[in-house]
């Protein structure tokens, strides 16, 4: 079985700030820096540094080379990455003195894959085999209709969410991740319970994975339930706190973890992450979330 990640490839430009520009404001950055970024890359990163093999498919401007590298450097196999002479998607980041972030995308490259090309990359996978995808490359309701068609295994991060992604058919979604705001807007529920019972009403075969920062995480399926405390970190950057959190659960499960080891891999993982600053850099290796895990364990007596 193999891994593809259809997903974005940004440049991530990172502004510190005292607290998020108001409107009619305009404040002084106390700093800046440039990470590759990405919604899709970072999952990839995740993936391949959690030990899993997985190809990214995307494309990429003539400024962006450096994203693909990073990827090759990290495990990740990009045969299926195009170049185009347009600008690559990039995103402004405010991150504040608390570590929250504030997210502005530009679409750029994300948004020129055509049908023609995402045909070309799946004829390459078969059924049983994982598709992961995000919210932020366009023609995504093509991918989903051709991975449910294939027969392979989808895993939904529905990151960012809007009004076209809660209008699209996610019955063949085999793993949808969703925070508390992203599940408000798609299924109109505000609590959690009620988040997941509302997915599961109108996709009775999906696994929901609900996360909700410092709260932990919810894993609903038809027939079981799990709650994955969070685990403690000190908080730097949370802003790819989800995607480190998405890359190292798919992981896991091809590994063969069960549900609740899988959880328990992905919380730790992004805690490792929230606790550095940037995107892809921060995403760890697996030997460190294998460390950090025995150390909390040890800790707590077990």
């Amino acid at each position: 079985m193999g891994i593809i990640n259809f997903g974005s490839l940004n440049i991530d430009r990172v502004y510190k700030v005292s607290h998020f520009v108001r409107p009619g404001e305009t404040i002084s950055s106390e700093s800046y820096k440039c990470f590759p970024g990405g919604k899709g890359l970072n999952q990839s990163i995740a993936i391949a540094r959690a030990g899993a093999k997985v190809a990214h498919a995307g494309t990429i401007g003539t400024d962006g080379g450096f994203l693909k590298d990073l990827l090759e450097q990290s495990g990740v196999d990009t045969r299926y990455i195009r170049e185009s002479d347009n600008v690559t998607g990039h995103a402004l980041i405010q991150v504040s003195e608390e570590g929250e972030n504030c997210i502005i995308l530009f679409k750029g490259t994300n948004f020129e894959n055509d049908r023609n090309f995402i045909d070309e990359v799946l004829e390459n996978f078969d059924k049983e085999d994982i598709l992961v995808l995000q919210n932020e490359i366009n023609n995504l309701d093509y991918l989903l209709q051709c991975g449910k068609q294939k027969g392979m295994r989808i895993l939904l991060n529905a990151s960012p969410v809007d009004e076209k992604l809660k209008n699209m058919d996610l019955s063949g979604v085999t793993w949808l991740m969703v925070n508390e705001t992203e599940g408000l807007v798609i299924t109109g529920k505000s609590r959690p319970e009620r988040i997941v019972r509302q997915l599961l009403e109108d996709y009775p075969s999906m696994n929901v994975i609900l996360t909700l920062g410092t709260g932990g995480s919810i894993y609903q399926s038809k027939g079981k339930k799990i709650y994955q405390p969070c685990f403690p970190a000190q908080t730097v950057d949370t802003t790819a706190a989800g995607d480190t959190f998405t890359g190292y659960f798919i992981a896991s499960v091809l590994a063969g973890k069960n549900r609740e080891e899988a959880l328990e891999t992905a919380s730790c993982a992004a805690a490792v992450a929230v606790s550095r600053e940037g995107a892809a850099v921060s995403i760890p290796v697996y030997t460190e979330v294998e460390k950090k895990m025995f150390l909390e364990k040890r800790k707590a007596g077990e």
